[in-house]
């Protein structure tokens, strides 16, 4: 079974998908970790990150590995503390724009999803990766409420900085962060992480049981 949970910036994806996927005894799956895990191998060789095909043909060359631990690989090398440094914020959506890229990754995502039960969590999961996930959920919230997650992720990164990169970050999605047509929308901005999580799980029992 797949489980798509999509969603802007700061909506909860990666925590929710988390718990969500150690409480059922799923595989974890975050695609935005795929894209950090490029922008960093690109930038670590010097290439142009406005060069699609050659991102593209990097992608394909390098593909992103999970290991049991849910700590993300690429070229035979741990980036999982790595690819939340500043420096990759800043350039990921420089990457993750490119049409060639996003197809290189997209069809990896879907060999990762076709490996077992999985929540996969991302910004076009439900409507292009995953569209026939059994379960599709689509997390929104206030910006303000957004925006403090973000400041509470990134402490050493001025309120100021953050406010601006989430808005970038809406602009540079718009295009494809949307909720697909049987996708159940959750707003996050009150709930509690267990909260959300006991609702995704109801759903997905309920679709175990149908």
């Amino acid at each position: 079974m797949i489980v798509a949970i999509d969603g802007p910036a700061g909506a909860g994806k990666s925590t929710v998908a988390r718990a969500l996927a150690e409480r059922l005894g799923f595989r974890y799956l975050d695609t935005g970790a795929m894209y950090r895990a490029l922008t960093w191998l690109a930038m670590q060789r010097g290439l142009d990150l406005g060069d699609e095909a050659a991102l593209a043909e990097l992608a394909d060359a390098e593909p992103v590995v999970f290991d049991e631990d849910d700590r993300v690989w690429i070229a035979g090398t741990d980036v999982t503390s790595s690819i939340r440094e500043t420096r990759i914020d800043r350039m990921v959506p420089v990457v993750a724009r490119h049409p060639a890229v996003r197809e290189v990754m997209r069809a990896r995502q879907r060999q990762l999803g076709r490996e077992g039960d999985v929540v996969i969590e991302g910004r076009d999961i439900g409507t292009v990766v995953a569209p026939d996930a059994a379960v599709k959920v689509y997390l929104v919230a206030d910006r303000e409420e957004r925006a403090r997650r973000r400041i509470a992720e990134r402490p050493g990164i001025g309120a100021d900085a953050l406010a601006t990169d989430l808005r970038l970050r809406d602009e540079s999605d718009a295009a494809r962060t949307r909720p697909a047509p049987d996708a159940i929308e959750i707003d996050t901005t009150h709930l509690r992480v267990e909260d959300v999580v006991e609702r995704i799980e109801a759903l997905v029992r309920e679709r175990t049981a149908v």
